[in-house]
């Protein structure tokens, strides 16, 4: 889609790409260069070894007597990269027809579109076009080339735009498509899937490099410009009903796809996203609705995305993302059979230990197991009947660690869910819901509790004044489900409130945990506050209730600070994006690294992770509930204008608004990790976003006149986030400064915020005592009954191993965490590589360089703050180091890595 321009101001056409077959080998490798494309990023690779190819100028005659003057043309060959297919691929029935193409030298018909009118007839020039034939040759490479010859006039002009139309029987991955003129080399990067003619005739159309937005798009080029449009829109279908692998249409629906009522009246759900449930929308799939329930949709197959936005063969088998997400439920099945009881607890701390130091038996068809990454390891092959898990880094740095307050309070500023420790502003603590329904609204956390705890070292409102108290508070949010999910099998839930009081040192200080059951038909309210205490009863009753305010902060953790505020939240940004801006269009191809791979892991979660009966379900505490849970936050909470960082922090009392202060912002608590890095991590690309708005809208008018950059912002608000289109935040795009700050805020979603809140997953939940993920006991202080008090005063141990996950929630989530904690070997990280359009542009590839330099400096300070060891937060014994903002990362679970997108 896009091209390289020479130095010499011609464009450079890239070379395509394609999937052919591994039996005939390929062509050396032609390094492509990478751009910000409406398809699949591919990672770039030095230029150095491009192939070169050379012009020559002829003279020809037209046949006839209409014109007596030669015309001069210019003789070019160009060469089509196309990378190979799947084994399966090439032993289809139609290789052997591709293959007889290839020899008649019809493989792919490539026209060239002039970006310049003719100067005589003021219309557009005549397109050039030749077939492509395979050239053959001897290497290791996995990409093929194509050979193709043109005989373009001399006035031609700039090539703005190619086609291609595939004459074999299979799609074809085009890579890059190169030509060689006399004045330099043009190169178009496509990295995209083209159907065959028999089923898509229509030619696909690449652009050039050079962005344009709509106004001051070359005339040859703006009904290519809308065609392209119309056809992702899906204007152009001809057909109804369930989109096919080879379409590329986008469209929106609401989640009506995560229930399965035909396969069993328990896996019902409703339909999520409307007034009853607002949520944003998901990629349309056209699918047909299930037998049993109208409003839901069929959950057969693979679901569909438009087939660009899928894995790249590098991260969909070296990674085996997509593939190992698809076959967890067979794992688990297979982990299941292990189990005498899938309801058994662990009988003691060193049955979980083992599952680090001994593994596990696996049966000796093990089948799927061995394919999981590379934290799960089989041993060695005497011993293939064993399943071992590495240490997750808290386990290796403290194995006791997960037990003391210091850490518990720790890990909300520096651990997996930093989004949530917000300053109490208003005492005492009360609820917000209907008394009515709920109960009494008073907490029962009262200052005389806190000051004990504090040791009288200040007053409550020498505390509130001089912000000295932070809460996590999942009350109000949960205490509408308690009694609900209370009655789904082996799961208990509490709505909780934790008080945390600031030190001098800028650590947090557990002070009070208050449990809360409402009341129903049979029961009043009941409700305790428990503190760290001085005996072995409290010590151990506080065990527990931090167990459960630790599993209510691992469920609101997947399923809103990651699930809903990541990936839910950008899928409406990419459909309008693909929809109503074009592929050459600056603020697409600024927005378009963020957004690779997103569709394809969402709908690999709905398959898999969310739906119902799913790894969610089964193994966190909400159940069935889950997504109705994720509904309510989005519809309460979810604002677009509180989803930047500074916003964010600000809107929980963890910063004030400085002029003075380094980022604009000071911090509530010095020494908060998250926001630390954080911060300058957002202020590196609002720098960077700043530059590349202002240099292609110098002025706010062009800005207002743009009508595809409004009609992609206004169906973000009115359709893709539709359920909160009537909300007086949501930004308006009037000026630079409105552009900038929502580029910059959905780049930072897509990268810092997904970054931070998933690559320590394993690191934090693999050890699951630290972050169990649901809880199965109710506290032995709730109505107990004399055995389950004898049980807790003999062994408490034993009653904290219970109301922790079972062993068969435990592996399962173990597993999933590994899986979604690890880097492919092709991720793109930020400042890593720049997109070739922006490498033609001096403007804008100078403000990359000084992106990608804060950057790189950034990875220096995060070093330098975690071996400070008067940062208590991030260094000290045992103290696991707050690296999840460092930029780049090797593949792996590495605990570090800022990816452009959420790409897992």
């Amino acid at each position: 889609m896009f091209c390289k321009e020479s130095s010499s101001g011609l464009q450079t056409l890239s070379i395509a790409k394609s999937l052919s077959s591994p039996f005939h080998k390929p062509s050396p490798l032609i390094n492509p260069i990478w751009t910000g494309r409406r398809d699949k990023l591919c990672r770039p690779r030095n230029l150095g070894g491009r192939c070169k190819v050379t012009a020559s100028q002829s003279n020809s005659e037209p046949k006839g007597n209409i014109m007596k003057e030669k015309v001069k043309k210019i003789k070019v060959k160009g060469y089509i990269q196309a990378e190979e297919g799947t084994v399966l691929e090439g032993l289809r029935w139609s290789r052997g027809l591709d293959d007889i193409s290839d020899i008649a030298g019809r493989s792919l018909l490539v026209e060239l579109i002039s970006a310049e009118t003719d100067n005589r007839t003021l219309m557009e020039k005549d397109p050039v076009e030749d077939y492509a034939q395979r050239v053959w040759f001897d290497g290791e490479s996995p990409d093929e080339k194509y050979e193709c010859e043109f005989n373009m006039p001399e006035d031609f002009g700039t090539v703005g735009a190619i086609r291609i139309q595939n004459q074999h029987h299979r799609d074809i991955f085009i890579k890059e498509r190169e030509l060689e003129l006399p004045s330099g080399s043009v190169t178009f990067s496509c990295h995209s899937w083209v159907a065959p003619k028999s089923v898509d005739p229509a030619k696909r159309i690449f652009f050039s490099s050079k962005s344009y937005i709509p106004s001051a798009t070359p005339e040859p080029l703006k009904k290519l410009r809308k065609e392209e449009l119309e056809t992702l829109q899906g204007n152009n279908r001809k057909k109804v009903g369930e989109f096919e692998k080879h379409e590329r249409v986008y469209d929106y629906d609401v989640y009506n796809d995560v229930g399965d009522p035909d396969k069993n009246d328990e896996l019902a759900r409703p339909v999520i996203g409307g007034l009853s449930h607002p949520y944003p929308r998901r990629c349309k799939t056209g699918r047909k609705s299930s037998k049993k329930d109208p409003s839901t949709e069929k959950r057969e197959g693979d679901f569909y995305v438009p087939r660009d936005e899928e894995f790249s063969t590098t991260k969909g088998t070296a990674f085996t993302g997509k593939a190992i997400l698809a076959a967890l439920p067979s794992v688990f099945t297979q982990l299941e059979s292990i189990l005498l009881d899938p309801k058994s607890p662990f009988p003691h701390f060193k049955s979980i230990e083992d599952l680090f130091d001994v593994g596990i038996n696996l049966p000796k068809d093990a089948g799927l197991l061995p394919m999981l990454p590379k934290l799960i390891k089989v041993l060695s092959e005497a011993q293939d009947d064993l399943l071992q898990f590495d240490p997750p880094i808290l386990l290796n740095k403290d194995r006791f660690s997960w037990i003391r307050d210091d850490e518990f309070a720790r890990q909300t500023l520096a651990g997996l869910n930093p989004y949530c420790i917000q300053l109490v502003t208003e005492w005492p603590l009360q609820s917000k819901l209907d008394p009515a329904v709920y109960g009494d609204p008073n907490s029962l956390i009262t200052w005389e509790i806190v000051e004990k705890e504090i040791r009288g070292v200040m007053s409550v409102d020498e505390a509130l004044k001089n912000k000295r108290l932070f809460m996590l508070d999942y009350h109000d949010l949960l205490l509408p489900y308690v009694n609900k999910v209370r009655e789904l099998d082996d799961t208990m839930l509490y709505a909780s409130r934790t008080l945390f009081f600031l030190s001098d040192d800028s650590t947090l200080r557990p002070v009070a945990i208050e449990l809360t059951r409402p009341p129903d038909v049979n029961r009043p309210q009941w409700k305790q506050v428990f503190t760290p205490g001085y005996d072995a009863t409290s010590c151990w009753l506080w065990k527990l209730a931090k167990t459960h305010v630790v599993a209510h902060d691992a469920g609101y953790h997947q399923l809103i600070s990651h699930w809903l505020r990541t990936h839910c939240c950008m899928e409406p940004y990419i459909i309008a994006a693909n929809r109503q801006l074009s592929a050459m269009h600056p603020i697409y191809r600024l927005l378009h690294p963020h957004f690779r791979y997103t569709m394809e892991i969402k709908a690999s979660a709905r398959q898999s992770l969310v739906n119902a009966g799913g790894i969610i379900e089964t193994c966190f505490w909400p159940g069935k509930y889950s997504l109705e849970l994720s509904s309510d936050v989005y519809g309460k909470l979810w604002r677009f204008d509180k989803e930047g960082l500074p916003a964010d922090l600000i809107n929980r009392g963890l910063a004030v608004e400085d002029e003075k202060a380094e980022h604009g912002v000071r911090l509530t608590i010095p020494d908060y990790p998250f926001a630390n890095d954080g911060l300058m991590l957002w202020d590196a690309l609002k720098e960077w976003i700043t530059d590349y708005v202002n240099h292609y809208y110098p002025d706010a008018g062009l800005i207002t006149s743009d009508e595809e950059l409004q009609a992609w912002w206004s169906e973000v608000k009115n359709i893709g986030h539709g359920d909160k289109k009537d909300e007086p935040w949501w930004p308006e795009l009037k000026t630079q400064d409105d552009l900038i700050g929502v580029a910059t805020t959905i780049a930072w979603v897509a990268s810092g915020h997904h970054a931070a809140v998933n690559f320590g997953q394993y690191g934090y939940g693999g050890y699951f005592p630290n972050r169990p993920t649901t809880t199965r006991r109710r506290m032995p202080v709730e109505e107990p009954t004399e055995e389950e008090l004898k049980e807790f005063y003999e062994e408490p141990e034993k009653v904290l191993l219970k109301t922790f996950p079972s062993q068969k929630q435990a592996t399962q989530v173990m597993v999933t965490l590994d899986l979604l904690s690890t880097h492919s070997p092709d991720e793109e990280y930020l400042g890593e590589e720049p997109e070739a359009s922006w490498i033609d542009e001096p403007v804008i590839f100078a403000a990359y360089e000084r992106f990608k330099g804060r950057l790189q400096y950034l990875e220096g300070v995060i070093d330098e703050r975690n071996v400070n060891v008067s940062l208590k937060n991030r260094a000290g014994a045992g103290v696991v180091k707050y690296e999840l903002l460092k930029p780049i990362s090797e593949p792996g679970c590495t605990g570090m890595g800022v990816p452009y997108s959420v790409s897992i």
